[in-house]
This record gives C-alpha cells, sequence and structure tokens, in this order.
C-alpha cells in the first residue's frame, strides 16, 4: 500500500520507510504546508497533518507526532519536544537544555502517536513508548534528536539510542513499537 508520510523530515522519512516495510513510504508534496503542532497531545497533533496530508494528496497518510518526557521536569518537553530550546531551535540547543535542567540518570520516556488515516475517513491511532534514563553526556552519532543521551532500558549495558545500530534502535524505539502495532492492525 502506499501510504503518504505527513512529514517533511528526512530522519523520520528514513525510520518510516524501514518500519513500516512492506508499505511503499510517499514523500509529502513539497508544497504540502501541515498544521502547526499546537495540539495539547502528541494524538491531537499527529491526527491534524495525518488528515491535513489525506485532503491534500488523496492518499491513505500516516503521521506521527512524538517527543520525550523526562520525570524530573514533570513530562516537559513532551508535545514542546522539537521546540523545548525556542521556537527555532536545533536538535543540540534542545539536548543541550535537557542535559542542564534534568539530573544525569533521572527517567525519560520517548512517546510516539503515529496515525492511519485514509480518504474514506478510516483512522488509526497507536502509541509506543520506548523508557530510559538521561546520560551524564551525549555519546554516539546516531539517531537524532535526544537520542545521544537517551539510555534505553532495554538494553544494560549503558549504550544511547546514538550509539545502537539502526536494527537495534528500530526494534525497541518508541516509533518501532507504534509502527509494529499499527501494521497489526492494517493486517499486515
Amino acid at each position: 500500500m502506499k501510504l503518504v508520510l505527513a512529514s517533511h523530515n528526512p530522519h523520520k522519512a528514513r525510520e518510516f520507510t524501514a518500519l513500516l516495510a512492506p508499505n511503499e513510504i510517499v514523500a509529502l508534496p513539497d508544497g504540502v504546508v501541515l498544521p502547526p503542532e499546537i495540539g495539547d497531545s502528541f494524538v491531537e497533533n499527529a491526527l491534524d497533518k495525518a488528515r491535513a496530508a489525506v485532503r491534500a494528496t488523496a492518499l491513505p497518510a500516516v503521521a506521527d507526532d512524538s517527543g520525550i518526557e523526562a520525570a524530573a521536569l514533570g513530562g516537559a518537553p513532551g508535545v514542546r519536544s522539537a521546540r523545548f530550546a525556542g521556537e527555532h531551535a536545533s536538535d543540540e540547543e534542545n539536548l543541550a537544555k535537557l542535559l542542564r535542567e534534568a539530573p544525569a540518570g533521572s527517567a525519560l520516556a520517548y512517546v510516539c502517536a503515529l496515525v492511519y488515516c485514509d480518504a474514506d475517513g478510516g483512522e488509526h491511532v497507536v502509541e509506543g513508548r520506548c523508557t530510559g534514563t538521561l546520560a551524564a553526556q551525549p555519546r554516539g552519532d546516531g539517531g537524532f534528536g535526544y537520542d545521544p543521551a537517551f539510555v534505553p532500558d532495554d538494553y544494560d549495558d549503558g549504550r544511547t539510542m546514538a550509539q545502537l545500530t539502526p536494527e537495534q534502535k528500530d526494534a525497541i524505539s518508541h516509533r518501532g513499537r507504534a509502527a509494529r502495532e499499527l501494521l497489526a492492525i492494517l493486517g499486515q
């Protein structure tokens, strides 16, 4: 099945191409403007983006909204993960702010709301989570975002998400878990 990915993020496109196989992930046309992520939940933001992609392309679409929740910060940055250090902050700036504000070793969770929408009004919503702890300093050059400081609970060797192979990361990540659940719902 062809699925439009309601994102212009090349990192997410690479991840979802692998995670949602055997489906063909189609790039969102450059001219399509997605709604701003102003919702109070990951699900709300993902639904808005998927519905916009379906309206723009008339193809089934998938969208995610994902982020990191730090227990020491009351769940922040949460839905504001991409803008934690400011509206146009880089991944490095957002990560630096998290490392300044949350203590090393504190509990973290990656959360992904993944939504499927089609032109007939069909919608499926799933959520994936990956728990871990905050590293004292960034390590590794794989992944993106907060990956260099996220030590997943699934492995006991202290590696960050940025130190895992793509296959190891996909097996435990919030997006990987959400994608497998969505594929099961779609009968794949």
